[in-house]
């Protein structure tokens, strides 16, 4: 029953967070929120197993792609911040503070994939899936990974309006999620 009230929980916080991006029908905010809700869902799910054998082999590897995870979303963050020059004056209330930028941000994590935030969603939902693999979490995480890239897609369409020929360029030196591979 408690993980019931997590999930709700949870699940009514994402939607104040992202309730200004359903309004948008240009915006992204619906598949990204399905994937949110996916990993939600799977971190509410599997968290009776997080610390059940610590030291066998699928534990370990979800705790390494747990924390590649984490870095490579603090690692995104900081280069969005620090190189992507945010615009206090754009007023587009379906996009995030942090998406609001004017330059195109190809440094740190971005300089070899194009969305580092995403690819950290992707590694933290089959981390959290590795925790206590069952049919019920493998279909949130396939949810979660057909959500983001839809959501991808859709934003670099967006990306493509606002950065033009840049965005072009960028995107064909670059992957998706993962460097050098997708």
């Amino acid at each position: 029953m408690l993980a019931l009230y997590v999930f709700l929980g949870g699940s009514l916080g994402l939607i104040i967070l992202s309730a200004r991006s359903f309004t948008s029908q240009f915006s992204y905010g619906m598949p990204r929120f399905i994937a949110f809700e996916a990993v939600l869902g799977l971190g509410v799910l599997n968290a009776p197993a997080w610390f059940v054998e610590p030291f066998s082999l699928l534990q370990l590897i979800s705790w390494v792609m747990l924390l590649d995870a984490a870095y490579l979303v603090i690692h995104a963050i900081w280069a969005l911040r620090h190189h992507g020059q945010p615009d206090p004056s754009n007023l587009d209330a379906s996009r995030l503070t942090l998406e609001k930028t004017t330059r195109l941000v190809t440094r740190g994590p971005y300089q070899s994939i194009r969305h580092p935030m995403y690819a950290s969603l992707l590694w933290l939902a089959w981390a959290i899936f590795l925790k206590q693999p069952t049919p019920l979490a493998a279909l949130l995480g396939v949810l979660a990974s057909v959500a983001l890239f839809i959501t991808a897609t859709w934003e670099e369409k967006f990306n493509l309006q606002v950065f033009g020929d840049e965005y072009l360029a960028y995107m064909r030196r670059t992957k998706r999620f993962i460097p050098y591979v997708v």
